[in-house]
């Protein structure tokens, strides 16, 4: 029997654009509309409880992107990571997702003090291994990516970012289920780029173009053959096609002026899945430089106590 996604969100009660932190924030200060923004939000939730399990995060008040939950840590397991941010209007968020993770029976792991990383909005496990992207530049730090290598056993490809407008690396990095990527080539530099191209086959890695990237397509959110987003063109929803995957758009404009779209505002409670971490993974040919540098055994191999999400 297949099991259901699982996926955090937390509602936009409080949401606003009450600071900057980011261009997006710069460009439209002032011009969000609140009410609007919780229509969309419900919008969402409507259509993601069509696919998954939902969870909430409950809102906290004078924490306006909160509502981002992908920034509240990295999920591996039943191991919980959270952030460290890089803004001090950011830094109380994780005091409240700890206690939330703590509660629903999560081990709490930390990285070493003052290393900044900024959850699932900078570290993507690609589909169906134990692989985690990370991206770093503009928030997180490198150092985190040996750091998460070592805390989780797990490999890690640093992915260096380079034009602020994708901040993150899911503004501009979306694994694809069975190997796949979306992706938008120039918010990387070149090693980077090169470093992708070498892990994802061309026909399976899909690059937008500027246009769409600036409407976040690739910050995506998918459930088994489900691609959810904003921004997605019709070249791309074809090739996406092609690959066996459907997609569906939502409206979320709102939170794009303040950085974020789908895939900010949702956390995978679920990942890696059950099959990768009891060992069915597919295999992967190369192996991560931060790896390299892990002291730890794989999280995929200790007690599924530990380590199977449990539903």
């Amino acid at each position: 029997m297949t099991q259901s996604a699982q996926i955090l969100l937390c509602p936009p009660r409080y949401f606003d654009l009450s600071y900057v932190i980011n261009p997006w924030m710069q460009a439209n200060f002032g011009a969000l509309d609140p009410s609007r923004a919780a229509r969309q939000w419900r919008a969402l939730r409507r259509s993601l409880a069509d696919l998954a399990e939902l969870h909430e995060l409950p809102a906290v008040a004078g924490l306006p992107d909160y509502v981002f939950t992908a920034n509240a840590g990295l999920v591996f397991g039943k191991v919980f990571v959270p952030s460290r941010f890089r803004h001090a209007e950011r830094q109380a968020e994780p005091e409240f997702s700890r206690a939330w993770f703590r509660e629903q029976g999560f081990e709490i792991r930390t990285l070493p003090p003052k290393l900044i990383f900024e959850g699932a909005g900078d570290a993507l496990f690609e589909s169906e291994t134990t692989r985690l992207w990370m991206g770093y530049g503009p928030r997180s730090e490198a150092a985190a990516a040996p750091a998460l290598a070592r805390l989780l056993g797990v490999e890690v490809e640093p992915l260096q970012l380079v034009d602020p407008r994708f901040y993150h690396l899911d503004t501009c990095f979306c694994p694809l289920p069975r190997g796949g990527l979306l992706y938008f080539p120039a918010a990387f530099d070149a090693e980077s780029r090169l470093r992708i191209q070498a892990a994802f086959p061309a026909d399976r890695r899909i690059a937008v173009v500027e246009a769409e990237a600036l409407r976040f397509a690739c910050n995506a959110i998918c459930v088994d053959n489900t691609v959810i987003a904003d921004g997605i063109a019709d070249a791309t929803e074809a090739r996406l096609g092609h690959l066996g995957l459907d997609v569906l758009r939502v409206e979320l404009d709102e939170f794009q002026k303040s950085g974020g779209s789908a895939k900010c505002l949702t956390l995978r409670l679920d990942v890696p899945s059950r099959n990768v971490l009891n060992g069915q993974a597919r295999p992967r040919a190369a192996q991560s430089r931060a790896a390299s540098q892990a002291s730890t055994p794989s999280a995929a191999q200790r007690p599924l106590a530990k380590q199977a999400v449990s539903r």
